[in-house]
C-alpha cells in the first residue's frame, strides 16, 4: 500500500523540526492540520519529542510563546482559516520580544484558494513583516521533496542563529485529500541534526567608557547580567528593571523612578542594555539632549526610541571608574528610602504581594503581568549584592496582557519547574481559557495570583485619572468587573485560595506550588 503525500509532507515537516532542536510542539487540533497530528503522535510515542493539545489557538500560541521563553525554539500547529488569525498576538510578542516561535499552519491546496471553499483565507504571509521569514510547501500529489530543507531554513531563522535576530516564522503547509494515513509511522531513531550551523561572530568593537562624566546605566527586559558587572566596574547606579536580568548587581538602585525626579537632572551620560519599557522618567531621561545615551546593542536592530542616542556598540570596557565617591551612594540611599516609603502601608498592596512573591526566600520561576503588576515588582523586588532574585519574564515585546496564563503555562512545560504568575483581574480575564486542562494533558505545577483592584487600576495612575476626568474614567478606563474568582478557578478545575492578609499571603507562598491554582488578593484601587 502507497502512503498518502499528505501523511508524507508531514512526517517531512516533523523530521525537520526535530532535527533541528525542536523538542515541544504545541498542537491546536483540526481537520486539515490532521495529517501533521498523526505525525506527530508517532513522533512523540517514538520519543522524539513532546506534544502540548490545547483546544483554543490564541492560548496555543502563548503557550508555545512560554516555551520559547525558556531559550528554546518551540512550534505551534494550527489548521487553517481563523485558527492561523488568532496567533497573530503571540506572533507579534515572539517578533519584539525575539523568541524562536515557529508556526506551522496547515492550508488547502491552491486551487482552492479563492473560490469561497471553506476555511480558506490567503495565509501564506499573514504575519507581514512580524515574521522573520515566511514559506509555503505546496500540496504534493506524489512524493515530496525539498521539505526538510524548507523547514531547516525556517528554523534557523526563527533562532537567528546566523542573523543574530531570532524572532517568529511561518511555515505554511498545504494538503491535499485524504488527511489520514494509510499506514501507521513508524519514525525509529530521531533524525540526525543536519545542517549543522555556526553562528554568527559578535563584532568586536566595544565602546570604551571612561568615569568621568556623571553616569547612570539603564538594564532593560533582557538585558542580562553583563550589564550588571559593566555598572560595577564603573561604580555607577544600576535602574533595573525586574525582567533585566541584572537586578542582583552590587550598584543596582531599588526604587529609582523616584530616585530620577530628585537626582536624574544631574545625570550625563547613559548606558542603555536590553529594551526599557516601564517607567516614564526613564523614557523621559532617554529623550534628553543634554544627556550622552550609549546603546548596547548585539543584534542588528537596537531601542533608540526618541532618537538621542549618540554611539550603538555591541559591547563596552570601563577604563576608569567613576571619579565622584558620591554619585552612587546617593542614589542607592535614595532607591532605599523610596521603596520602604512604598512598602509601609498598613494594609496589603500591590507592592507588598510582589516584594513578598519576589523575596530573598523565594526562588522559583515568575511570570508577571503587564500593566500595575510588573511596575509594583520594579519598585519593590529586591536588589543588590548577595541578592539572588528569582527568574522572573514578563511579555515585554509589546506589553500585551493577553496570553499571561498560557505563557506561564508553556514557560512551566518547558522549564519543568513550578511556576507562579501574577497578574491583575483584567489581564487574568483575558487569558482565564489558559487555565483549561486537557484530560490528556500532563498537568503543571502553576500559581496564578490575581491583584483584583476592580478593572484597570493603571489609568488611574496616567493622566485620565486626574479629577478633571472623573466623569469619564469609572465607565471607559476603570472597567470594574464584576466576577467570581473563585467560581472560575473551580469551574477549570484549579483550586482557589482567598489572601486578605500579609500572613495569609505568606502561609500561602511558603506552601510548594503543585497543580494549578488560583490565588485571590482584593486590593483597594487607590
Amino acid at each position: 500500500m502507497s502512503e498518502h503525500a499528505a501523511a508524507l509532507a508531514a512526517r517531512e515537516v516533523v523530521s525537520a523540526l526535530v532535527s533541528h532542536a525542536v523538542q515541544d510542539v504545541v498542537l491546536a487540533p483540526g481537520s486539515r492540520s490532521a495529517p501533521l497530528a498523526y505525525a506527530l503522535a508517532a513522533a512523540e510515542q517514538g520519543g522524539w519529542l513532546r506534544v502540548h493539545v490545547r483546544i483554543d489557538e490564541r492560548v496555543a500560541g502563548f503557550v508555545a510563546l512560554g516555551i520559547a521563553r525558556a531559550n528554546r525554539p518551540a512550534a505551534v500547529v494550527t489548521t487553517s482559516g481563523t485558527a492561523v488569525a488568532n496567533l497573530h498576538p503571540a506572533v507579534l510578542e515572539a517578533h519584539h520580544a525575539r523568541l524562536p516561535l515557529i508556526v506551522v499552519s496547515a492550508d488547502r491546496p491552491h486551487e482552492l484558494r479563492g473560490v469561497g471553499a471553506n476555511q480558506t483565507t490567503d495565509q501564506p504571509g499573514i504575519f507581514g513583516a512580524a515574521a522573520r521569514s515566511a514559506v509555503e510547501i505546496p500540496a504534493f500529489d506524489g512524493t515530496p521533496r525539498g521539505v526538510r530543507a524548507i523547514v531547516g531554513r525556517a528554523v534557523a531563522a526563527a533562532t537567528g542563529v546566523r542573523s543574530g535576530h531570532p524572532g517568529p516564522v511561518q511555515v505554511n503547509v498545504a494538503f491535499r485529500d485524504p488527511l489520514t494515513p494509510a499506514e501507521a509511522w513508524q519514525p525509529g531513531a530521531p533524525p540526525e541534526p543536519r545542517p549543522r550551523l555556526s553562528a554568527r561572530a559578535p563584532a568586536d568593537d566595544p565602546v570604551e567608557l571612561a568615569g568621568r562624566a556623571r553616569t547612570v546605566v539603564v538594564a532593560g527586559d533582557g538585558a542580562g547580567p553583563e550589564i550588571a558587572h559593566l555598572a560595577e566596574a564603573g561604580g555607577w547606579p544600576l535602574l533595573a528593571e525586574p525582567t533585566s536580568g541584572a537586578r542582583q548587581g552590587s550598584t543596582a538602585v531599588p526604587g529609582y523612578r523616584g530616585v530620577l525626579a530628585t537626582l536624574g537632572a544631574e545625570v550625563e551620560r547613559v548606558v542603555v542594555a536590553g529594551r526599557p519599557t516601564l517607567s516614564r522618567p526613564v523614557s523621559q531621561l532617554l529623550a534628553r539632549e543634554d544627556v550622552e545615551v550609549i546603546v548596547l546593542e548585539p543584534g542588528p536592530d537596537w531601542v533608540d526610541v526618541a532618537g538621542t542616542a549618540s554611539t550603538i556598540a555591541t559591547r563596552a570596557v570601563v577604563t576608569e571608574p567613576s571619579t565622584d565617591p558620591t554619585w552612587l551612594s546617593r542614589w542607592r540611599e535614595a532607591g532605599a528610602a523610596a521603596q520602604a516609603e512604598a512598602l509601609a502601608s498598613a494594609t496589603l498592596t500591590g507592592p507588598q504581594v510582589l516584594h513578598a512573591v519576589l523575596g530573598p526566600d523565594r526562588r522559583g520561576p515568575v511570570v508577571l503581568g503587564s500593566s500595575l503588576t510588573i511596575r509594583h515588582a520594579d519598585l519593590a523586588a529586591g536588589v543588590g549584592a548577595g541578592f539572588t532574585p528569582a527568574r522572573v519574564v514578563a511579555n515585554r515585546g509589546l506589553a500585551g496582557i493577553d496570553g499571561t496564563i498560557s505563557t506561564a503555562t508553556g514557560f512551566a512545560l518547558a522549564t519543568g519547574e513550578p511556576v507562579r504568575v501574577v497578574v491583575g483581574d483584567l489581564t487574568f480575564l483575558h487569558d482565564v481559557g489558559g487555565l483549561a486542562h486537557g484530560g490528556h494533558e500532563p498537568e503543571v505545577d502553576l500559581q496564578v495570583i490575581v491583584l483584583d483592584d476592580a478593572g484597570g487600576g493603571i489609568f488611574g495612575t496616567l493622566e485620565h485619572g486626574r479629577p478633571e476626568h472623573a466623569d469619564v474614567y469609572p465607565r471607559y478606563f476603570g472597567t470594574a468587573q464584576q466576577i467570581d474568582i473563585g467560581a472560575l478557578a473551580a469551574g477549570l478545575g484549579a483550586t482557589h485560595h482567598l489572601v486578605r492578609t500579609t500572613p495569609e499571603l505568606s502561609r500561602v507562598l511558603d506552601v510548594p506550588v503543585r497543580g494549578r491554582s488560583v490565588v485571590e488578593i482584593s486590593l483597594a484601587r487607590d
